[in-house]
């Protein structure tokens, strides 16, 4: 896709709009934002360039941090703040307090943390990216398991336009009328995207039209949770591993019927540009707070109030999101071991309310705690 459809996607989805997450996911996760398909349906323009190097000895390949932070691409008012001085002195960043938790059960230990797959320079201060519980257990783990290998991040723009985009135009015979007349206002001062987005099916159509409006809250994709772990993991450590594969994460998508697609990019036209830009700032600032429930109450609120058909809303909230934390569960508790901790990144919407994954691992024995 040419690069003025290269929005970088956001956290989003996750349900998404988890998707990420966001794409901030709806915002997002997309799986809250998938990782792949968030990121490959926005991202190829700005993705962190990767070390081939690194890559072709058969090492995961390295995310690198800009050491100078880049300015954000729209005022974000209180999450900005610039470098400087107060009447008392020096000011010092501090890093944002993501969602982090600390799963036990006997010996085994999960450290499990909520991302967002794109952020701001302030998020992660260069002089200490993470508070120090999280870097304690970052160098305590053997394993950092994301939503996605590192390896099968590399080729996820690959399959979203395998599966995703047409040959030719196809959305407009796969939408009514009147949601295709919506999306055609939406996109009237882009005519580029629109011409381009003709060409998507609706799933990718519903990510790409998040991608766009999430641009104007200044987020980047190098800043987000999981380039700048692994930045920090593969200093002192080395295996990284996924919990789900890209195949999976992309059935989450390719499998959803066509009344599902329809009803995903409904809700993105359900509000403005300006109010679904206010959720994913809202969505920023809860996950700076790290509190999870609170995130997924919010994203439960949301959809509920974007829903054009609760039934159809309901059964892709289950085959993205809580389909998708299952399985992510299934996969810790694979590879997890007395004595060997875990460190689990994904998307923060991922983590709470009664289905997600922190209720998901107390169901299987393990005692939750904020870390």
């Amino acid at each position: 896709m040419p690069d003025a459809l290269a929005a970088r996607r956001l956290a989003r989805r996750s349900r998404a709009r988890a998707l990420t997450s966001a794409a901030l996911v709806g915002v997002f996760c997309f799986c809250a934002g998938l990782p792949g398909v968030a990121y490959a349906a926005g991202a190829a323009a700005n993705t962190p360039t990767v070390s081939t190097e690194a890559n072709a000895k058969g090492a995961h390949p390295t995310v690198p941090v800009p050491q100078t932070p880049a300015p954000p691409r729209a005022a974000l008012p209180g999450f900005n703040p610039p470098p400087g001085t107060t009447a008392s002195g020096p000011m010092r960043l501090q890093p944002a307090h993501m969602p982090f938790y600390v799963a036990t059960r006997g010996t085994t230990t999960l450290y499990v943390l909520g991302t967002l797959h794109v952020g701001d320079p302030a998020d992660y201060p260069a002089a200490q990216p993470f508070r120090p519980p999280i870097l304690g257990a970052l160098a305590a783990s053997p394993t950092l398991a994301l939503e996605l290998s590192p390896d099968e991040l590399l080729v996820s723009q690959d399959d979203v336009s395998k599966y995703g985009v047409c040959r030719r135009d196809c959305l407009l015979g796969l939408l009514p009328d009147p949601l295709w007349r919506k999306l055609a206002f939406r996109l009237r001062g882009n005519p580029a995207a629109l011409d381009e987005i003709k060409k998507t099916r609706p799933w990718l159509a519903s990510l790409l039209v998040e991608t766009y409006d999430s641009l104007s809250a200044g987020l980047q994709t190098e800043y987000g949770t999981e380039a700048q772990l692994q930045n920090v993991y593969l200093r002192t450590r080395g295996k990284i591993v996924g919990l789900e594969t890209l195949p999976q994460q992309m059935r989450a998508f390719t499998g959803l019927s066509l009344a599902q697609q329809r009803e995903m990019l409904a809700q993105d036209l359900v509000q403005t540009p300006a109010q679904n830009v206010e959720d994913v700032r809202t969505l920023h600032r809860l996950w700076r707070v790290g509190d999870a429930d609170a995130i997924a109450a919010w994203e439960a609120a949301k959809t509920e109030k974007l829903a054009r058909d609760k039934r159809v809303s309901d059964s892709i909230d289950d085959r993205i999101v809580y389909a998708c934390n299952r399985r992510f569960v299934s996969r810790m508790l694979l590879i997890a071991a007395p004595n060997k901790p875990v460190f689990v990144a994904i998307g923060a919407l991922h983590l709470g309310g009664r289905k997600g994954v922190l209720q998901l691992l107390r169901q299987h024995g393990f005692v939750v705690e904020a870390g």
